[in-house]
């Protein structure tokens, strides 16, 4: 089973503590063969909307997000629940913030 993570997390400055925690997550992850790909995203980034067959592009950042997705984690895991789990680990690390998880179906 295949979940991509999303990271969503107020604008808190990241501190050594943070990328030494990270790194060491990430490598563990790497080397159980868990973590397929992850990265930072842009925080400004842009919108496509349809309407009326008519396609509108939005350039961000969108001032009315309290929250921004900042990164993301695409995983490889047997079950829901560890899925679940390594949310809840990066969470432990990063603070404050939210994690969106969706199952990617191939």
């Amino acid at each position: 089973m295949r979940y991509l993570m999303l990271s969503k997390t107020a604008s808190n400055e990241p501190d050594e503590k943070l990328f030494t925690e990270m790194a060491a997550f990430i490598e563990e992850m790497t080397a159980a063969g868990v973590l397929l790909a992850t990265g930072g995203l842009d925080g400004t980034g842009f919108k496509l909307t349809s309407k009326d067959h008519e396609i509108t592009v939005t350039d961000g950042p969108f001032t009315e997000a309290k929250e921004a997705v900042g990164g993301f984690a695409l995983v490889e895991v047997r079950t829901k629940e560890e899925a679940i789990e390594l949310g809840r680990r990066f969470l432990r690390i990063v603070g404050d913030g939210e994690s969106e998880v969706h199952e990617v179906f191939a």
